[in-house]
């Protein structure tokens, strides 16, 4: 596993083996989805999200594997998938005022022309992530991002909240 640092966020590159990455892109596909969720109140309905229950094998593994990436006495709250079509428009947010988020790009593309980034606004710049398959981000919860769009397929991207 490869990582890199960049202020207020890691990159976890190669998070699982291959047989878990498929295991993952399998339940994504096939995972039932609700219409989306409120970035901040107010704003539009964006995408579409599958949460994802303690008693699956899924959640166990993120639980596992991110477990000590985050400070003792924090909680896993929260995982889901969210999944966006081409040309949707989500929105900058802030998870929470504290925490952890982690994401992991399920379906991921290092095709600069597909999009797909994941976009970070700090000190007046907006730094974006490659969604790369088989990559997970961390940040703090406060952190203003937005996901951005694939131009030609769906996005399908695990979030997991802790706090």
């Amino acid at each position: 596993m490869k990582n890199y640092i960049m202020s207020n966020l890691q990159i976890h590159d190669n998070f699982l083996s291959p047989l878990q990455l498929n295991s993952v892109k399998e339940y994504s596909i096939r995972a039932s989805y609700s219409y989306g969720e409120y970035d901040f109140p107010g704003s539009q309905i964006t995408g579409m999200v599958s949460n994802i229950q303690e008693n699956h094998d899924i959640y166990r593994l993120f639980e596992y594997k991110t477990r000590d990436l985050v400070p003792k006495g924090m909680n896993l709250y929260r995982m889901y998938i969210n999944c966006f079509a081409p040309s949707e428009r989500p929105y900058f947010h802030r998870d929470g005022d504290t925490g952890i988020t982690f994401l992991y790009y399920v379906n991921g593309t290092d095709d600069l022309n597909e999009g797909g980034e994941t976009q970070i606004a700090e000190d007046g710049l907006i730094k974006g992530v490659l969604p790369i398959s088989n990559r997970l981000v961390q940040f703090d919860a406060n952190v203003l991002h937005r996901a951005t769009t694939y131009r030609n397929s769906h996005r399908f991207t695990l979030a997991v909240k802790y706090s």
